[in-house]
């Protein structure tokens, strides 16, 4: 069987190393990192989320944005310093507001699909990740914002979902924790949250007993083909010396470039435009150390609408909250202005949660100007992108690895000997959206 080799760890590429594996793939993954999954998928929001799959193109996104400009705690936030990546990103953005209802009854569609299988991942090899599968509960703060609502309702329903309106009092029996008031909400059963650090370090380690190879502190600087086949370069960035690392490479047959915000790095070093952008988002895990603590949080995971905040509880002693996005660039700072929202917002809704010990974090989502995954083969033969899944990185990894494993088994058998390469075109997959 061919050789394949995954750029990134995450996520995504741990999801893609084990479809590609139970396929009798032989895999090598590479990461920069000493370990899997320590960038998006460390500490976002937790949710698996389905009810979440509306893409942000609208008019409505753009006119909020520009409303919170100035607003340092604000749900949106976007650096206005001149950007020719940032910019023209927008400008696509823009550009695909037309798509908007197609592309959130296919993102719902796909969504629903990888629970699923990340569910029997999770089952079939025994991974602990602090999965709750108690729904997921929108609370909306007035009528305009549940009007709204209900108009995205209608189409998370086309693509299959089970969401339905509840009542204030309806929201007060599904989480009696929660504190305050709201107009009204929406309730997804279906929908769960897990510790998605916890399930990559766990499916890696899958992975490895399957026969994965996983290359840690690999800082990947040079790609090419050679003959029908690739050499993938990189420095051992665990060398003793770092006036001069080790370097070494790695004769492959395949690449998927599962690399997040790096990704459009990579695919300009096969001459390929992929155009993620890095939009940053913050979560605070608060540690529920006193019983009082513990019975004050919630378990049933919630999505505020008008704050654009989640929550997720992990276990019995830890309660995610997380939000906003940031238009900054490659920026990873962990900003005190960002992070105070957070934990107000936690004591406004739960005010015996007790915040003393609260951990921030900040990471960048992956994010293509149509809000869709890549989930395709690359311009040159043996290349694949899995890459650009936004928020919804967590909800959609399962089924997307699937997009690709069955691309890639499609390329090797064009590639057999019977077959004439040349002749056939494998840059088109079952799943048209995703191109």
């Amino acid at each position: 069987m061919p050789h394949i080799a995954i750029i990134g760890a995450g996520i995504t590429g741990a999801t893609t190393a084990y479809a590609l594996l139970e396929r009798g793939y032989q895999v090598t993954v590479l990461d920069r990192h000493r370990y899997a999954g320590m960038e998006t998928s460390f500490a976002n929001g937790g949710q698996l989320s389905a009810s979440n799959a509306e893409v942000w193109n609208s008019a409505a996104t753009i006119l909020k944005g520009l409303r919170w400009m100035l607003r340092s705690d604000a749900p949106l936030l976007m650096n206005p310093k001149p950007s020719w990546h940032k910019y023209s990103w927008i400008g696509e953005f823009v550009g695909n507001i037309g798509r908007y209802r197609a592309n959130t009854i296919e993102t719902t569609r796909l969504a629903i699909e990888a629970r699923q299988h990340l569910f029997s991942i999770a089952e079939r090899e025994n991974i602990a990740f602090d999965l709750e599968r108690r729904g997921i509960l929108h609370i909306y703060q007035n009528k305009a914002g549940f009007d709204a609502g209900l108009r995205v309702n209608t189409l998370l329903q086309q693509g299959g979902l089970d969401r339905r309106p509840v009542t204030p009092d309806e929201i007060r029996t599904i989480e009696p924790a929660l504190q305050s008031t709201s107009y009204g909400g929406f309730f997804t059963p279906s929908d769960a949250t897990g510790d998605i650090h916890k399930f990559t370090r766990g499916l890696a380690d899958a992975c490895v007993r399957r026969g994965a190879t996983f290359i840690h502190e690999a800082d990947v600087d040079a790609i090419s083909r050679t003959g029908e086949g690739f050499r993938i370069g990189w420095n051992d960035t665990a060398s003793q010396d770092a006036a001069a690392p080790t370097r070494h490479d790695l004769q492959v047959d395949g690449i998927v470039i599962c690399a997040g915000v790096a990704s459009r790095h990579f695919a300009a070093m096969l001459n390929e435009r992929v155009n993620v952008y890095p939009v940053k988002g913050y979560s605070i895990t608060v540690q529920l150390d006193a019983p009082q603590s513990r019975e004050a949080a919630p378990t049933v995971s919630l999505l505020d609408e008008a704050a654009k905040i989640v929550t997720s509880r992990l276990g019995a002693d830890r309660f995610r909250v997380a939000g906003t996005a940031e238009f900054n660039g490659f920026n990873r700072d962990i900003r005190a202005d960002r992070i105070q929202p957070l934990v107000d917002w936690v004591r406004h809704h739960f005010p015996a949660v007790d915040t003393s010990k609260v951990t921030p974090w900040a990471g960048l989502r992956p994010m293509m100007p149509n809000m869709m995954p890549v989930a395709r083969a690359g311009r040159i033969r043996g290349v694949f992108y899995n890459t650009g899944h936004g928020h919804l990185g967590w909800t959609l990894s399962a089924a997307t690895a699937q997009i690709i494993a069955e691309a890639i088994d499609g390329w090797r058998d064009l590639s057999a000997p019977s077959m004439v390469p040349s002749q056939v075109d494998t840059t088109e997959t079952t799943h048209a959206a995703f191109l």
